[in-house]
């Protein structure tokens, strides 16, 4: 009788021992599945659309009034001073042609380069030159015998005086040619035509025709 009361007290043990074992491992299940549960997600996201810019400059023969003349077929007709026609040995005639970025436009730099001239022969005893002028209170009074006399410094020279009609202007001087975003400045090239006192009697009568290009690169 004894050991039967000592068997079941034995069997209620091992009972009760096997229920805390499941409630145990009851518990450790639960702690996984609450943390899983926990971890919460969020984002953020960024995005941009882009556009190309446009580099655009504009010319003009007068200073001020610019437009466009993008090929060589629309070139502006340079007005000189003393008109081409007239000229004997001796003579400078000036020409101006101003250049700026057209609005809107990015900045850039310019070049001036010159074409093969065309005509009868003129070009053989014709030389010229190229300096950058101020903008004069009149703007087509820019470009003159004094301005061009008074622009000699080393900056505002593109174009060495008695240079062939062949000869382009420097890529860069002591201060670079710019010209600023959306029409923020110009600058007036101002173009010295001469016919030597050494010219000969076989240039009476010849012609000639230059176009000249300013070449911009966006900055």
């Amino acid at each position: 009788m004894a050991d039967t009361r000592r068997r079941m007290r034995e069997r209620k043990r091992l009972r009760s021992r096997r229920i805390r074992a499941v409630l145990a491992g009851g518990l450790v299940f639960g702690v996984g599945a609450t943390m899983t549960l926990a971890a919460w997600n969020d984002s953020e996201y960024a995005s941009s659309t882009f556009t190309a810019g446009r580099f655009d400059i504009v010319g003009a023969t007068d200073g001020a009034t610019f437009s466009s003349h993008a090929t060589a077929g629309a070139a502006a007709a340079l007005s000189f001073a003393v008109a081409p026609t007239a000229m004997v040995p001796g003579t400078t005639t000036y020409a101006l042609f101003s250049v700026k970025t057209a609005n809107p436009s990015a900045a850039g730099t310019l070049q001036l380069t010159a074409g093969t001239p065309g005509g009868t022969g003129l070009a053989t005893y014709l030389t010229y030159g190229v300096r950058l002028v101020p903008t004069a209170a009149t703007p087509s009074q820019s470009c003159t015998a004094a301005t061009y006399g008074a622009a000699s410094g080393a900056s505002s020279v593109i174009v060495a005086d008695g240079s062939a009609l062949t000869v382009g202007g420097a890529a860069t001087t002591s201060v670079p040619q710019v010209v600023a975003a959306n029409g923020g400045n110009q600058l007036n090239y101002c173009v010295a035509v001469t016919l030597p006192t050494t010219a000969v009697n076989a240039a009476q009568g010849l012609t000639m025709t230059q176009t000249w290009q300013i070449q911009g690169t966006s900055s």
